[in-house]
């Protein structure tokens, strides 16, 4: 990323006085504010679940190639190769995945409404709850490295698991994608990169078909959130997670209508759903798009330099709960000239 002496020390006036920004006119701002949060996120990462931690220092190591991220991702590396070395032994028992899929609805969250629809939703598709996070674990083990019989001794039984369910059904149902938009979008991607089916072409096929612009109007707030964020993630997803850039013609319906809707998309959706907008834009090799700079200055006005961090919707400033929002402003406001695939990491445990 780039680095001035000018930005940071603009960082240490907000950090120590917490005054306002001055007017948004050149790229300082964008820096200073994105290295202002990075700083608040570094000196908390310690202490944020491991969960969250692998998140940031997965994107940040993907944005710098720093090895500063690297003990968190090689942290991260070792509880996933446990975790999916106690998922293949456990696919030798024929009722592990449909316990575990029970398992996985029964500790969904439902707190909001949205979370008590897709949970009512994913136990009426048996497997496909414990199928999906399977397919997820082993994508991050490709993305790593790590999905070889060194590291992950007997991986093919988990792909031969993955192969026997109907995952064709489940991403082309219109209930499904009506409120789990993003995460068809994850899954078809995850599936094409382990070679189990690429469904890419009908699922946004599918997805255009149920989501035409011209019905945007009829959309409520919610619906036309789950949209948006479901057409980014085609994108990120794509880029398998901000690690390549992706190709302008083919993701141009996507940048389009992004173009064409963007005051409703700054209206109706939310930071991190508008920062992952930005950064499908930049994903693409669209740095000089209109768009950009207003998702910028949208992220600038969200920012709260008393906190140094973006806040969430509701004013919410847990550092935790904001990790998600807060990388990715971190993203769009400094993007960086190249990106850093991986890390791959050498995970070998004992035997």
């Amino acid at each position: 990323m780039r680095v001035r002496l000018t930005s940071w020390l603009l960082v240490v006036v907000l950090a120590l006085g917490g005054c306002a920004l001055p007017a948004r006119d050149t790229a300082l701002d964008d820096e200073a504010v994105a290295r202002s949060i990075q700083a608040r996120y570094e000196q908390a990462l310690p202490d944020l679940p491991p969960g969250k931690q692998r998140h940031y220092a997965q994107r940040l190591y993907r944005m710098t190639g720093e090895a500063r991220y690297l003990p968190l991702n090689r942290a991260y590396g070792r509880r996933l190769v446990s975790a999916l070395r106690a998922e293949i032994d456990g696919l030798a028992d024929p009722d592990h995945a449909a316990r575990r899929a029970r398992e996985a609805v029964a500790a969904y969250p439902v707190g909001s409404e949205k979370q008590r629809r897709r949970r009512r939703m994913l136990a009426e598709w048996g497997e496909i709850a414990y199928a999906k996070g399977l397919a997820f674990k082993l994508t991050q083990a490709k993305y790593h490295g790590l999905l070889d019989d060194v590291a992950l001794p007997g991986h093919q039984r988990a792909l031969d698991y993955l192969a026997s369910v109907d995952f064709r059904a489940f991403l082309l149902d219109p209930q499904v994608m009506a409120v789990y938009a993003a995460q068809v979008a994850n899954l078809v991607y995850y599936l094409e990169d382990l070679g189990i089916a690429d469904l890419r072409e009908e699922v946004v096929s599918a997805f255009r078909h149920q989501y035409p612009p011209a019905r945007d109007a009829r959309l409520s707030t919610a619906e036309y959130r789950n949209k948006i964020y479901g057409m980014t993630h085609f994108v990120i997803a794509a880029s398998d997670y901000y690690q390549q850039p992706v190709d302008a013609e083919e993701f141009g319906w996507v940048l389009d209508e992004f173009a064409a809707g963007l005051d409703r998309i700054l209206l109706d959706t939310k930071e991190d759903i508008y920062a992952e907008v930005g950064i499908s834009f930049l994903l693409a090799g669209e740095e000089e798009h209109p768009a950009v700079r207003r998702l910028r200055d949208a992220l600038l006005d969200a920012y709260d330099p008393q906190v140094r961090m973006v806040p969430s919707e509701q004013g919410g400033t847990d550092l935790a709960s904001g990790e998600h929002r807060n990388v990715l402003a971190i993203m769009l406001l400094d993007w960086p000239d190249r990106l850093y695939p991986g890390p791959v990491l050498a995970v070998r445990q004992e035997q």
